[in-house]
């Protein structure tokens, strides 16, 4: 006997879909408004209009959530989409030469910072404490930016070459380092920077320190 095939309307996709861009929106206001430690998934539940179960379903728990507006808003989208095959990241690895390919790589990094900044402020200011949902969510986004950069320098190396004096796990050190979220913390939030500012300082930085110097 065959086993009956589920069968799921449009109209009932679309429903979960908007249902969930409705909690991740909410649940985005209430980080930036209140904190991480403040949400509970109850909270979310009463503002977003629906039951705790709707958000496990669609969602996931209160880690779950919190990425997946960290993802929402790092693309530009709910689309189940790779950032590493979007035209974004494409347009880094058709560039001419490794100095153009890194401030490409800095440039799209400055558009995904303008997005997240000031989620990610409020997520590292208030520390994770005793809250491991939150230090794995803090490094499984530090996992995925050192795999990001780790891309780059080996297409760097593979088709333009790094200095003499640079591994290509050293060179993705510095990468990872320079683009951290907490330099761009300190000199945007704290210091005042504009982005451009930032993007043109860490473009400078990063070329310098990873390019083989023409005559080489």
């Amino acid at each position: 006997m065959s086993t009956p095939r589920s069968y799921v309307s449009p109209q009932r996709e679309q429903a979960a879909r908007e249902t969930r861009a409705r909690v991740l929106a909410t649940a985005k206001d209430q980080l930036l408004r209140h904190g991480y430690h403040s949400m509970t998934v109850a909270s979310l539940a009463r503002e977003a209009g629906v039951s705790p179960q709707t958000i496990y379903n669609s969602v996931g728990g209160k880690a779950a959530v919190v990425k997946a507006v960290y993802d929402v808003l790092l693309a530009g989208d709910d689309e189940p989409e790779p950032i590493a095959i979007r035209p974004m990241m494409t347009r880094v690895f058709e560039q001419p030469d490794a100095a153009s390919t890194l401030r490409a790589y800095i440039h799209m990094g400055c558009l995904m910072y303008h997005r997240v900044g000031p989620l990610l402020g409020v997520l590292l200011g208030e520390g994770p404490g005793a809250d491991r949902a939150l230090t794995e969510f803090v490094d499984t986004i530090e996992r995925e930016r050192r795999t990001g950069n780790a891309s780059v320098v080996r297409h760097i190396a593979d088709r333009f070459g790094l200095p003499d004096t640079l591994t290509p796990t050293t060179a993705t050190d510095i990468l990872w380092t320079a683009t951290s979220i907490e330099v761009a913390d300190r000199l945007v939030r704290r210091c005042g920077w504009s982005l451009e500012q930032w993007e043109a300082w860490l473009g400078d930085v990063v070329v310098d320190t990873l390019t083989v110097e023409e005559g080489q």
